[in-house]
């Protein structure tokens, strides 16, 4: 029997940047640079947590690293950043990291190969708790990771052996002017102008597979977001949504911060795309852009532009944590 293929895919070691140390002048070469005895007078405990948070993340990719080499398994790993072509040839993906490395990861991954999320940086509540007089002391939220360094054997070996399945989530496609762009969203997409300050112009309305079409809802606003069911609990969530069942197909949308909408468009403003349906958007600004799960898949639009929004999109096999998979109490 062949051995299985791993690829373990990164968030990189150096999650924070370099900072100076204390007597490196030539790292502050003008004379409006603070001199180098005040650079770790600010805050020590700041930095000191920002260290720990790096410690951390490269102790579980150890941890991971020495568990793969433990096992009948043909694995390579790769740094998320250095990624940039299609997942192939492999019978599963772990990313270590946070859910930003799994959406990255997700982004280059057909219905075919599963994914499960290492949380390599998990938040303590007792940290933030006698933190939080000082600064934010929450770290990786991980919310689609089912596994951390505490428990990453147990979930590999479940997966491996078929105990733990995956799940399949929707994802959300799109068309620029009738052409299918290569990436799914996992989460959401946002459509705005590329300047976040400036307003986005633009027209839309919801059409069925039937032909049958809404009214056209014309908006100045700071733009349109749509979401899966996975992504309702992120930005879809802190702007005014609902969380909607893991299992389900529709797409969330929300117009973002709308000028003066009139009172027959204000409840079309948010609402529902049904996976019967689509949704069809004509872009009005000079310039804009369409940016996926975040801001590192970035499409740009122009005036006229016309953009398929679906969940005609092939689903993600993802290993999910175990109090996502429990049935709500009747």
């Amino acid at each position: 029997m062949a051995r299985r293929r791993v690829l373990l895919f990164l968030k990189p070691f150096d999650v924070y940047p370099p900072r100076p140390c204390a007597g490196s002048a030539a790292s502050y070469p003008t004379s409006l640079s603070p001199p180098p005895s005040q650079l770790r007078a600010a805050n020590p405990k700041v930095l000191s947590y920002l260290d720990d948070r790096c410690r951390v993340h490269k102790d579980t990719i150890d941890l991971c690293q020495s568990v793969l080499q433990h096992k009948s398994l043909d694995w390579t790993s790769v740094q998320r950043n250095n990624f940039s072509q299609p997942i192939r040839d492999v019978d599963l993906v772990i990313t270590v990291g946070g859910d930003g490395t799994l959406l990255r990861a997700s982004h280059f991954l057909d219905s075919s190969v599963p994914i499960l999320g290492v949380n390599s940086d998990p938040t303590c509540p007792k940290e933030v708790d006698e933190l939080t007089d000082e600064f934010d002391a929450r770290r990786s939220t991980g919310y689609l990771c089912a596994a951390t360094a505490g428990n990453f054997e147990q979930i590999l070996d479940a997966t491996l052996d078929g105990s733990r399945r995956p799940s399949e989530l929707s994802r959300i496609s799109m068309k620029l002017n009738g052409i299918q762009l290569p990436t799914y969203a996992l989460n959401d997409i946002l459509v705005s102008h590329p300047c976040p300050a400036s307003v986005s112009r633009f027209s839309f309305r919801k059409r069925s597979n039937t032909g049958e079409s809404s009214r056209l809802i014309n908006c100045w606003s700071s733009g349109l977001r749509i979401s899966t069911a996975a992504g309702s609990t992120a930005a879809m969530l802190s702007a005014g949504g609902f969380v909607m069942p893991l299992s389900s197909r529709e797409l969330q949308y929300m117009i973002r911060e709308p000028i003066s909408p009139t009172d027959a468009d204000k409840p079309l403003l948010h609402g529902l795309v049904k996976q019967e349906q689509h949704m069809l958007v004509v872009w009005y600004n000079q310039e804009g852009a369409v940016y996926f799960d975040g801001s590192h898949v970035v499409h740009s639009i122009q005036h006229g532009d016309t953009l398929e929004i679906s969940s005609y999109a092939p689903t993600l096999k993802v290993v999910l944590p175990e109090h996502l998979l429990m049935k709500p109490s009747e």
